[in-house]
């Protein structure tokens, strides 16, 4: 049985880490209007590189590296670099609460993934919170000709390499130090851009765009650790649902920086969402508790 608290701590870790990355989005997205988006990346990934190394050397694990980056580091690595260029390619086209909320349906996979896989206990109420959840999605959605256009295939896309991914990131031995596997995976997304980029033309450009690209770099440091934290502890099904969060947090961004204001029907969706999460989390801890209860007699 998976310790509660633990499940808890890969909560938290997924909230933080749909947080950061939805920042480093944003900063993506805005940037990418006047400058190729792989030489955004390319440049964003490199600095992410220099911090984590000097890091990684500051802790003394940098003669360990080779040595713990089993095949399921590499796996786990490859797949980030692939993902990140294919989603943020998508959503420098698309509305960034679009492309967030199409990216959501790595929650319903790594569910399946997790029960069938990992052979995780993902029961009918679960099963049920996760399709509510999925329909919120498709509310604020609502795909159309406007909304949903031939780049969303490429934050669908991702949602596949994502899974495999977390599932990756499962199978990395406990002993395997989360600053090793962060410097692994910003190295190749560090390669992955940079193929992109070379096949764009560079443009110069200016302090404030290389100022917030530096931001993001950094956020996509934090967004990457705590991606991994969260995936290595608790229980997967359940920690995954909490992606979800991004939902609102985008949102919320979209209208602040882009004036783009939900209407009912988008607040609905975004209702149904959390709400599912919530109810998640709280089926989860009623399960736990009966478990326990069963398990010592003087309860």
């Amino acid at each position: 049985m998976t310790d509660f608290r633990e499940t808890l701590r890969g909560i938290v870790a997924m909230l933080l880490c749909c947080l950061f990355f939805l920042i480093n989005d944003t900063i993506v997205k805005a940037v990418a209007a006047d400058l190729p988006i792989g030489e955004i990346l390319f440049i964003r990934s490199l600095i992410a590189t220099v911090v984590v190394i000097v890091v990684v050397w500051r802790m003394g694990l940098l003669p360990s590296v080779l040595p713990q980056t089993s095949r399921f580091v590499l796996t786990r690595s490859i797949c980030e670099g692939i993902a990140t260029v294919v989603y943020l390619t998508g959503l420098v086209h698309l509305p960034i609460a679009n492309a967030s909320a199409i990216s959501q349906g790595a929650p319903l996979a790594i569910t399946a993934a997790g029960a069938f896989v990992l052979g995780e206990i993902v029961g009918w109420r679960r099963w049920m919170s996760v399709a509510v959840g999925f329909l919120g999605i498709l509310i604020i959605v609502r795909p159309g000709p406007d909304g949903f256009n031939s780049w969303a295939l490429l934050p669908l896309a991702s949602v596949g390499i994502v899974t495999v991914r977390e599932l990756s990131t499962r199978f990395i031995a406990p002993a395997t130090n989360s600053a090793v596997v962060t410097l692994v995976t910003q190295v190749m997304v560090t390669v992955a851009c940079g193929l992109l980029s070379a096949t764009e033309v560079w443009l110069p450009m200016t302090a404030m765009q290389f100022g917030l690209i530096v931001v993001a770099g950094l956020s996509c440091i934090f967004g990457v650790q705590f991606s991994i934290d969260a995936m290595r502890h608790g229980d997967i099904s359940l920690v995954a649902q909490f992606r979800y969060s991004t939902i609102p947090f985008a949102i919320l961004l979209g209208w602040v920086i882009w004036g783009d204001v939900p209407d009912l029907l988008t607040l609905v969706g975004i209702a149904i969402v959390v709400g599912s999460g919530i109810y998640i989390f709280y089926r989860e801890r009623v399960r736990h508790q009966t478990l326990a209860s069963r398990a010592d007699p003087s309860v």
